[in-house]
């Protein structure tokens, strides 16, 4: 019977944890816009859910991807933290730069504060659920 009602909350739970890795991404892009040669990353967000619930308890860790440029620092915590890293790409290039630089700051700063939206909306959904659980339990 527990397990049904926080069925729910593990399901937005792991939303949140996939929203808060995908802003981490996004932010890591901003802070690189003049890094030249970096390649901008994303975070499929559909993707990663998937496999976070078809995944279910079992975390086994995956390779790390190897990134594009032997400087660069690979993303580790998407491979401890969501148990695959397929999820996460390359975004596509909108603007060609002289550097070699992928990072689209208009396109991130959107993509930025959507994501941002969405994790708050998560959370409220997550509060709200709560509290009718509690009150349910309460009985009022």
């Amino acid at each position: 019977m527990f397990a049904q009602l926080t069925s729910a909350l593990d399901f937005h739970g792991k939303a949140l944890v996939l929203r808060a890795e995908r802003q981490r991404v996004i932010a890591s892009n901003i802070a690189n816009a003049d890094t030249p040669g970096y390649i901008a990353r994303d975070l499929n967000f559909r993707d990663a859910m998937a496999n976070a619930t078809l995944a279910g308890a079992s975390q086994g860790a995956a390779p790390s991807s190897s990134p594009p440029d032997a400087r660069h620092i690979p993303l580790a915590s998407l491979t401890g933290e969501l148990g695959s890293g397929s999820s996460l790409g390359y975004a596509v290039q909108t603007q060609p730069s002289m550097d070699g630089n992928s990072v689209d700051l208009d396109r991130e700063r959107g993509n930025f504060v959507d994501n941002a939206v969405r994790y708050e909306s998560t959370l409220r959904f997550i509060n709200g659920y709560s509290k009718t659980i509690l009150s349910a339990i309460q009985g009022q």
